[in-house]
This record gives C-alpha cells, structure tokens and sequence, in this order.
C-alpha cells in the first residue's frame, strides 16, 4: 500500500512524499492515521536533526516519519495480534515507549524515530514493540481529534503525578501534588498550560484548594478564562485566578494570594530563566517546582534558592512526557466528556505539515492540527468566517455554536466533505 508522509531527512529537511509500505508481518498492524496535532517537539526534532536524541543517525539513508500525536483506524492486523485488535477499531499511541530495542534504543519513539510509523502520514505500519508495551491504546470515544490531544495531556497528567512532597522527620517522599494545597501554573496559557488547567478543574481523585494561572499576555489570559472559568472552577471545589504577571513586583503579587505563605505546587510551562526565579520564589516550605518546559538548547541554566532547599525543603523534579497509565488516564477522563478542544485553534491538511512544523514559534495561538487525508492550507478557526467558501462557511458555524471551539461534529464534516469530493 502506498503512503503520504512528511519525513525527516536531517537539520530542516522535511519532504512530503508518497511511496510504498512493505508487506506487515504477522506481528504488526497496518493503520490509517486520520488526525495529528503537531507538536514543539517535532519542531525541536526537525531544527537538531541527529543531534535529537530521538533521531536516528542515519535519517540522510533512511528517513523517518514525524508526528507523535496521532489517532486513526486500523485497517489489517498480523496474525499475531489478531485477537486482540480488528479493523476499524479506533486508536491513539503512546510514543514515549522507553523501549531499548529501538533505533535509538531507549529514546525511540513513533513520529521521531521508525520509518514506517508517524503521524504526518496517510498510512502506517505499526510495529510489533508498539503492542507489546501496550502503547496501543483503544480510543472509544467520539471523532478522532481528542484521541490526537491524549498525548499531550498525558504529559500533563505525568508531571501532576511526579510531584512530591514530604513529611519533616521522615526520610519519605510521597508522590503527588498536595490534594487541597495551592497550585501556581506559570506562563500556562499556551497549548500545555491550557491542558493542565484542564486537568486540575476535571480530576476526580485530588485537587487544589487555590490555583493561580499565569502569564503576560492579556489577551490570552482572558480566553483561557473563558475556556475554563472562574465558575466552573469554584462548582469543583477550586478557588481560580487568572493573573498578568507584566507587573513591578509579580513574586509579592502571587503570594499575596497565598497570605504570604507561597505555593505548595508550581508548574513552569516556558523555558524563560526570569520565570524559573519567579516559580522558586513563591514556594512554599515543602513546595515543589516542576519544570515542565523542555528548553530548546541544552546549556539551560536559572538561579535556584540553595538557602530554602536546605531550611524550607523546597525541591524541584523535571518531566518529559507522560506514560502509558497516563495516556489511559487522559483517555478516561475524555470518555467521561472532557473535552480537549480549546487546545486548538488551527486546522490544516498534510500539505501544511512542513511549513508549520519549521516556523511552530512563530505561528500564534495553540494546537495545530492536521488531518492527514485533505489537502488544506492551515488556518486559524476564528479565521473560517473570512475565507469566503462553502466549506469554511460551515464549518464557522459549527465552531460558532460550540463556544468558537473544534468540535466532533466540524470534524465529521470535513472529513466527509473531502470524502465525497
């Protein structure tokens, strides 16, 4: 079967191809990706080539497909895996496989490392390493999108349960973050940060008391606020606050609502040193920092308060992606109707892959998500109304009447628009 896919060829050269699947052996499966939202780290990956960890050295001879954040349907299954899998089931992957035997061995990943398997592509072969750590993961809810946005808000959820915390006396860390405690995200308004606001408002186990959402930007700020408000916050149990930090003093500024007291729990969503300081100054004793934002060039480096670490037992954790239980944990909460739509806001064919994936930074806004069957130029959902045809016409109106946001029923018809035409 012949593929359509974006594949990496080294530092900045991605190519959009179509050539021929091999035959699947008995114990892989052959795919249909319909959905990928694309990701920074696909940007990162394509910007350092081989010098990615999760690149392989020899992309230049055989190039691999990018995309991680994929769902579709399966459409041929090996013998092997013939019991446990059958066309037309719906799924979605977990690339972070920590699997040794791998191209890059510990680091391989789908949409960084295989050349058959990717998300930036119409068909795949899915390998049989892939079953065998159960990163294939069913996906039984409605539309494909939420399935694509999985990956993504299991990192999330990963970095919620590597917080710690401790008891003064004992040598013992608990896991967590502090279930009725107070939570600061830092410049968390962009894709990432919206996922985790998601994820506190709607977990059933444990939550915050106070949580504290940050940025600079008001405009964004103000429609993270109407994403997920104030209101519906408070229904659960949370004390929410949207906060520009653009001001003389931002560290007096968030503790003020804390009593002077500082966070038990504190995410930094942006690689920004200044924001590092500002997250290690509002810890409260015992208060964890995690940095969740990957830099982008490894010499990183921020001041941290060694004083607190010894006298406030203040600690930090780092975390890159989420596991599989994370995965399966974010698609349980989407199949009880968390919808991660406000991720998004723009839409594209494959044919946008390229251009988007190279200039990601620089393209406002959230999610960009693919539908890897269209051909369609990326473009913003609040710029649907503008484009001036049939298409963009409807699928306005159906984003219109769900708050502006994507939504299942945009996507079903503009996968049967494309189909029937």
């Amino acid at each position: 079967m012949k593929t359509k896919a974006v594949r990496l060829y080294g530092k900045d050269d991605l190519r959009l191809e179509e050539f021929e699947l091999p035959q699947i052996k008995d114990n892989e499966i052959l795919a249909k990706v319909v959905s990928d939202s694309i990701c920074m780290s696909s940007y990162k990956a394509t910007h350092q080539g081989t010098d990615h960890k999760r690149v392989p050295n020899d992309v230049a001879q055989n190039p691999v497909i990018i995309g991680h954040e994929f769902a579709g349907e399966i459409v041929q299954v090996g013998a092997k895996w013939a019991s446990a899998f059958k066309p037309g089931d719906k799924f979605s992957i977990q690339p972070a496989m920590n699997y040794p035997g791998g191209p890059v061995g510990i680091y391989s990943a789908p949409g960084y490392s295989y050349q058959y398997i990717g998300g930036d592509a119409t068909y795949v072969i899915i390998p049989n390493e892939v079953m065998e750590l159960g990163c294939l993961l069913p996906f039984k809810g409605e539309g494909f999108y939420p399935a694509s946005l999985s990956e993504p808000l299991s990192c999330v959820i990963g970095a919620m349960h590597a917080n710690y915390h401790g008891t003064p006396g004992k040598y013992v860390h608990t896991m967590e973050i502090k279930d009725g405690g107070k939570m600061a995200l830092l410049a968390s308004v962009g894709p990432m940060g919206l996922a985790a606001i998601n994820y506190v408002l709607h977990r059933e186990d444990r939550k915050p008391k106070l949580l504290v959402v940050t940025d600079i930007n008001q405009e964004r700020l103000d429609r993270a606020a109407s994403l997920y408000t104030v209101e519906f916050a408070a229904s659960r149990g949370i004390e929410l606050h949207y906060v520009n930090t653009g001001v003389e003093n931002p560290v007096e500024l968030l503790k003020s609502f804390t009593e002077g007291e500082g966070y038990d729990d504190v995410f930094c969503f942006a690689p920004v040193a200044p924001v590092v300081e500002q997250a290690d100054d509002i810890l409260a004793f015992d208060g964890c920092l995690n940095f969740f934002a990957g830099p982008s060039k490894a010499p990183f480096k921020a001041p941290f308060n060694f004083y607190n670490v010894h006298y406030n037992n203040t600690h930090v954790v780092g975390t890159s992606g989420g596991n599989t239980d994370d995965m399966k944990e974010a698609l349980h909460y989407m199949g009880k109707g968390m919808d991660p739509a406000g991720l998004v806001t723009h839409i594209g064919g494959l044919n946008a892959v390229i251009d988007t994936t190279i200039n990601l930074p620089s393209i406002p806004g959230g999610k960009k998500l693919i539908y890897t069957h269209i051909e369609m130029p990326l473009t913003a959902i609040a710029d649907f109304g503008k484009q001036g045809t049939p298409l963009f016409d409807e699928l306005d109106r159906l984003c219109k009447a769900h708050n502006g946001l994507w939504n299942v029923e945009a996507e079903t018809y503009l996968l049967n628009y494309y189909e029937k035409n």
